[in-house]
């Protein structure tokens, strides 16, 4: 008992401690809004001309690519980057305190070489650049003329650059650069030249050059002796740094040279791409669907549903912390994060107070209380598994990819440990202490625990035999992939803006526009996927799919409606937002974040389970994207965070199932698998109900109150939301049984 009240204690302690952690937070920090919801500063880059216009175009994609790294390691997340005609970059920064600076930095050409001195120079000469020069003169930090000989290594010899502060010499920040294989034999070459001269000697020094310009031109260590050089590919710039500039250039360094100049032709500040109206129906749509949600817990657990409720609200507040003490830019896809969070963190109090019933029902557990804590301890393993595999594939999609993908990762990593916090702390403190209360105690059924539930009263009356013929499930599920297929070959996919580019057309208008009214007009007129951004009271920019001329008159006739005298400033063709790069960097990362959680539920569990988790997750990704091919629904960034989603969810409940299956062998290993398989598949059917029942509240009320944007997202995590229940029972349950080993299946008939 003492134990117990020590462990209740030191839990409270700690939920305390992290709400109140996080309510400072909240309090002080504000969570950076993203570009769909808040807009930000538009900078328009323009790359300087090239022989043909083929060669602009690759420039200029070549150029968007080393941007995007810039900004990644500028900290802004959720950027927007297209190519707009052949030799312009519209570059979207939500969030951006210092946009002068971050236009500074994006169009610095970056251009990185290293060159053996040759001596001092008079002055120096009017060279531009190293180019194919054998020499060149430059002064350096100090202002005197060095003569440089050709460089020996380049930008694309440099593997990455770091700023770091040496605090045991004094000498303040540097920045350290690591070389490639090539540059690391370069960079030895060079040295060991340089230490073949006496110190003092000019000719012992090394210039590093950036933007043509002297940063650092460092004399060869005493130590270094003539034809050895510096071994290991490392190399360190040392200056009169502070923190800032140091680590603008190693970032600088490290994100590449603009393949060609640029030049910042505009900067402005624009408007939300979402719209107020959209988003006011949607933070309705969310609080309203919270709060059906909120009831449907209550009505099932009553007191444990209330107690849970209140620590999802606690998982609510510490999300948001976290988002703001990180510097995160909430997003649509991030709030697709948040949404598959919540699911989980639901569906962990789910497993708990389920469990409790199990313990409570057989008996074993003479109290609410102690059925609790058994509860709690034997639904650990399933939450632990079903959390680590959505961390490591978050982590994944944040280390390796960009753009939405990545910030779906950051909010959907912060959400799954603020789920994880809210459900084994917070809701284990207040449910055990409510449960040991003397008016509790002498009411069980009050607790929600103390009986078993109308879904579980119904399969223990009936007591159906799913697993009898598992085949045929498998042939319901691959119909529904050739369905899905069909619909992919038949219909085709229609890819949005985001894959494909549009066209773009900037209005100046005599009167001030609202964009919300315009994005109706254009829906209205035929045009619903229409982006619409304010830039000012009288500009306004639509960005479109690919129109024809009548198409884009109509368009103009429909803004020039009501903004009065409109003239359009520009008229451009787009290239996609989820460029070539994007795209590829997001499958690589999805493909290592499947390859991980296959590895991670192989372990954990066996090769066969790991094998039918991911088939059923293939299974769900392919009926979704058939489904929305039939629906002829677009596919765009939006679907993107509902598909990430979705693999979440899936994953999530073939988990849970084969956690329970796993328990369940432990404990018999004379019972034929298919016989096992069943009973788990009935224990935690109540718990795959009534998550279920508390995602699709939520998600239907998006669906029916929200923007049609949101609706799509919404449609498309209630398709994946169904299927993936089905797929977690009828497609993974029964292709683990089919992966069973002949032999082994020929015992289990002759058991049965």
């Amino acid at each position: 008992m003492k134990r117990r009240k020590n462990s209740l204690r030191a839990r409270a302690l700690l939920a305390l401690t992290v709400i109140a952690a996080s309510l400072a937070i909240a309090l002080t920090t504000p969570v950076r809004l993203g570009l769909d919801l808040r807009g930000g500063t538009q900078i328009t880059l323009e790359t300087r001309s090239t022989a043909t216009t083929e060669a602009d175009r690759e420039a200029t994609d070549r150029t968007m690519e080393v941007l995007r790294g810039r900004i990644d390691a500028l900290g802004v997340a959720e950027p927007t980057l297209v190519r707009s005609g052949d030799h312009r970059i519209l570059v979207e920064l939500p969030g951006v305190q210092d946009p002068k600076k971050a236009a500074d930095v994006l169009g610095r050409t970056a251009q990185l070489t290293v060159h053996p001195v040759l001596g001092t120079a008079e002055t120096p000469d009017d060279n531009t650049g190293p180019g194919p020069a054998e020499e060149q003169t430059l002064p350096d930090e100090s202002g005197q003329p060095l003569r440089l000989k050709a460089a020996a290594l380049t930008g694309q010899d440099v593997k990455g650059a770091d700023a770091r502060f040496d605090q045991q010499s004094g000498a303040g920040w540097h920045v350290t650069i690591d070389f490639t294989g090539d540059g690391r034999d370069a960079w030895a070459d060079v040295t060991a030249q340089a230490a073949c001269h006496p110190a003092g000697d000019p000719q012992r020094r090394v210039a590093i050059v950036l933007d043509n310009k002297i940063i650092s031109s460092p004399q060869v260590d005493p130590s270094v002796g003539c034809g050895t050089g510096i071994p290991g590919g490392t190399t360190q710039i040392t200056g009169s740094f502070d923190d800032a500039e140091a680590r603008e250039l190693a970032l600088l360094i490290s994100g590449g040279a603009l393949p060609v100049p640029v030049e910042t032709v505009e900067q402005r500040t624009v408007g939300a791409t979402l719209g107020e109206s959209a988003i006011e129906a949607a933070a309705w749509a969310a609080v309203i669907g919270t709060t059906l949600t909120a009831l449907f817990i209550i009505a099932v657990y009553r007191l444990m549903g209330l107690l849970a409720t209140a620590a999802l609200l606690c998982y609510g507040l510490i999300s948001y912390a976290a988002l703001a003490a990180l510097g995160a830019t909430l997003t649509l896809p991030g709030l697709a994060g948040f949404v598959l969070a919540i699911g989980m963190a639901v569906d962990a109090n789910v497993l708990v107070f389920e469990r409790a019933r199990e313990e409570y029902a057989a008996r074993s557990r003479p109290s609410p209380r102690s059925a609790l804590t058994a509860g709690f301890r034997g639904a650990l393993s399933a939450i632990a598994d079903s959390n680590i595999t959505t961390l490591v594939a978050a982590g994944l999609l944040f280390a390796l990819a960009s753009g939405p993908v990545r910030g779906f990762g950051v909010t959907l990593g912060i959400g799954v440990l603020a789920s994880m916090i809210s459900a084994l702390v917070i809701t284990r403190v207040l449910a055990e202490y409510a449960a040991g209360r003397p008016a509790v105690r002498r009411r069980p059924r009050l607790t929600g625990v103390a009986d078993t539930g109308r879904v579980r009263d119904g399969l223990l009356r009936r007591n159906p035999f799913l697993m009898r013929r598992p085949s045929r499930w498998l042939a319901v599920s691959g119909a529904l992939l050739v369905m899905a297929v069909s619909g992919v070959l038949v219909r085709g996919l229609d890819l949005g803006i985001d894959f494909t580019g549009g066209r773009l057309i900037e209005y100046s208008t005599t009167k001030a526009v609202d964009p919300d009214r315009a994005r109706e007009a254009l829906t209205d007129a035929g045009f619903p996927r229409a982006v619409v951004q304010s830039s000012g009271d009288t500009a306004l920019t639509v960005r479109t799919e690919n129109l024809t001329d009548t198409e884009a008159a109509t368009v103009t006739d429909t803004i020039g409606g009501f903004g009065g005298e409109t003239k359009k400033v520009r008229d451009e063709l787009i290239g996609p937002s989820l460029g070539d790069e994007l795209r590829r960097n997001a499958v690589i990362a999805l493909a290592l974040a499947l390859g991980a959680q296959l590895l991670y539920l192989a372990v954990r569990f066996r090769w066969r389970f790991a094998t039918a988790a991911v088939g059923a997750l293939v299974h769900d990704v392919v009926i979704l994207v058939g489904v929305f091919a039939w629906l002829g629904k677009p596919i765009d960034g939006v679907f993107l965070a509902a598909l990430l989603t979705v693999i979440g969810y899936s994953v999530n409940d073939s988990v849970v199932l084969f956690d329970r299956i796993r328990e369940l062998l432990a404990r018999d290993r004379t019972t034929p698998l298919s016989r096992l398989t069943n009973q788990a598949i009935l224990q935690t059917l109540p718990r795959t109900v009534n998550t279920g029942m508390g995602a699709a509240i939520i998600l239907t009320a998006l669906a029916v109150l929200a923007d049609d944007t949101l609706t799509d997202f919404a449609l498309a995590l209630l398709i994946g939301l169904a299927v993936g229940t089905y797929s977690s029972v009828f497609t993974a349950a029964p292709l683990t049984l089919s992966l069973n080993p002949p032999a082994r299946r020929r015992r289990q008939q002759e058991a049965r």
